[in-house]
């Protein structure tokens, strides 16, 4: 007992100290020996009577018994578990046996954990976890009072930058730099968490107004521009910020932070170092993503997906050239689901590869069976996403599609956007000349609408140019879409580049690139999206789509 780590008492039936463990001794620090003091004097005042009633208990014959109670120690009140039984001394008389464990260092270490499961472990903020209890709690305060709040969604602009040129120590440094003066900004009643990477979340209550809005993300923004002093370093990163209101825009705690983060990535498309207040002509993410997303990969086991296809005609005789490829998904329950819905699903999880893949054999394969009907070539022409085009297995599967059906790689076009080549100009320009190794045309999807120099035009093997339906809706009528869609049409006459003008609709907007120059065409006027039967019948029935374009039409409904 007396080299026992933990406190040991023996204690008489009426409750007196009979023995005191050495530890016992050192943590109370009594002045005088502990025999004969009761034991009910060691404790708070609030505990001894709880304590009684649980000798007693023993005294009577029940088994040992586990009880929390507080000692009064040299300099604290210590936390104690004490373990209580009941024996017979050498003599046949009762007593009691008390055992203390010091509960405070557990208590530490489990306060550390619930930390470190609710905070960031770089800068000591509320993680998600946290954060979403935050805000269920502001909500249930809202309802309550009929107040509004908002959440503002902060991402840093250029961090990745840092992370790649200097290295993850000093990005960690820059983190916890921002993390803190992001903190100080905000007031006590404020929540800031980190969610991950470079972004933060910051809670506001009663912060509702665009006054209001304006000055407490004007203060965000401002703090983190000026420059971080880090070893010898001087950074400068700044920050958009998007923020949506309760409840004004959404009361539910996972739709406020899907449409807050909506609106930070509209501060950061335009122009990056301002804030966005969420509004409901921004792009929507869905708000059954998660129900959507599983549905998909069932969709895929199921063969739900198909393929729709869209005629590239001559603009001088409508004579079909080729076909662009559009996929498609029949959902039993909800019928055709519209690609905006699931395109970016599927580029975010990752099964935009294998959807890929599927539709550029599918489609190879399925212009074999256009040629025979047409007795002559055409071409196919397939959508790369961004997320497919950077996967390193890609050229692979371009191999397995032209090998399996058989095809000459020039009657494949891969339509690739400005913004998947501005990503990373340097692997663009090494994967689209192993592209063109493989006879395969590169073709500028939505030209005009990204982000790109037109010294790329130089750069990359580009061999066709789709002007956007954008440019195109107002013709003849808009001096300005008239003035880009020229300036195309000229660029790509002295680059030797092949122009088709997507969304035309009517003879007007026709006749006028007819006049100006445009080889083909794609659009309404011409022909819809349509099954791959449908497409087969035009190719039998005449290569001139206006003969037949009541038949489309009414395949179309």
């Amino acid at each position: 007992m007396e080299e026992a780590g933990d406190v040991v008492f023996r204690v008489s039936p009426e409750g007196q100290i009979l023995f005191a463990s050495h530890r016992a001794v050192q943590l109370i620090a009594a002045q005088a020996p502990l025999a004969g003091t009761a034991l009910l004097q060691l404790l708070t005042e609030d505990d001894r009577p709880a304590l009684q009633s649980a000798l007693n208990d023993v005294l009577a014959g029940e088994p040992g018994r586990l009880f929390e109670s507080r000692l009064k120690c040299a300099q604290c009140e210590t936390p104690f578990e004490l373990r209580l039984s009941c024996y017979a001394n050498q003599q046949g008389l009762k007593e009691l046996l008390v055992i203390g464990r010091n509960m405070e260092q557990q208590r530490a270490t489990e306060e550390r954990l619930r930390h470190m499961a609710t905070h960031d472990a770089l800068t000591e903020l509320p993680n998600r976890l946290l954060l979403s209890d935050r805000i269920r709690m502001v909500i249930a305060n809202a309802r309550r009072s009929g107040q509004s709040f908002s959440v503002a969604c902060i991402g840093l602009d250029g961090f990745k930058k840092v992370n790649d040129g200097l290295g993850h120590p000093i990005g960690d440094a820059v983190l916890r730099t921002a993390a803190a003066r992001l903190r100080k900004t905000l007031r006590d009643s404020d929540t800031l968490a980190r969610v991950g990477g470079d972004e933060f979340v910051a809670i506001l209550p009663g912060t509702a107004t665009e006054a209001q809005i304006k000055l407490v993300t004007g203060r965000l923004i401002a703090t983190l521009q000026s420059p971080f002093e880090i070893d010898s370093h001087t950074i400068y990163v700044g920050a958009s910020v998007g923020v949506a209101v309760y409840p004004q825009h959404a009361e539910e705690e996972a739709r406020l932070l899907a449409l807050a983060d909506v609106a930070m990535s509209r501060a950061k498309e335009t122009g990056k170092a301002r804030c966005v207040v969420y509004s409901p002509s921004e792009s929507e993410p869905p708000e059954h993503d998660i129900s959507l997303e599983a549905a998909m990969f069932q969709a895929v086991r199921e063969g739900e997906f198909l393929l729709f296809y869209q005629p590239i005609v001559d603009a001088r005789t409508r004579e079909i050239q080729g076909f662009e490829t559009l996929m498609r998904w029949k959902h039993p329950t909800l019928g055709m689901v519209p690609p905006a819905r699931f395109i970016p699903i599927a580029e975010t999880n990752g099964l935009i590869n294998l959807l890929g893949a599927w539709a550029l054999k599918a489609a190879c394969v399925q212009l074999k069976q256009f040629e025979e009907v047409a007795k002559r070539p055409l071409y196919i022409s397939v959508n790369i996403s961004p997320r497919q085009f950077r996967n390193d297995k890609f050229l692979d599967v371009l191999d397995d599609a032209i090998a399996f059906s058989g095809l000459q790689g020039e009657q494949l076009v891969l339509e690739i956007t400005e913004g998947t080549l501005m990503v990373d100009p340097v692997h663009a320009e090494s994967i689209l000349s192993k592209m063109a190794e493989r006879k395969a045309r590169i073709a500028i999807d939505d030209f005009g609408t990204g982000y790109s120099s037109l010294a790329y035009l130089k750069r990359f093997p580009i061999s066709v140019l789709k002007i956007d339906r954008t440019f195109i809706r107002d013709l003849p009528t808009s001096e300005k879409d008239a003035a880009i869609c020229n300036a195309v049409l000229d660029l790509a006459k002295h680059l030797d580049l092949s122009v088709v003008a997507e969304g035309v609709e009517t003879e007007d907007q026709l006749a006028y690139l007819q006049q100006r120059g445009c080889q083909y065409i794609q659009g309404y006027l011409t022909g819809k999206p349509m099954a791959a039967n449908i497409a087969m019948a035009a190719l039998r029935e005449s290569m001139h789509l206006k003969i037949i374009q009541p038949d489309l039409r009414q395949v179309n409904k």
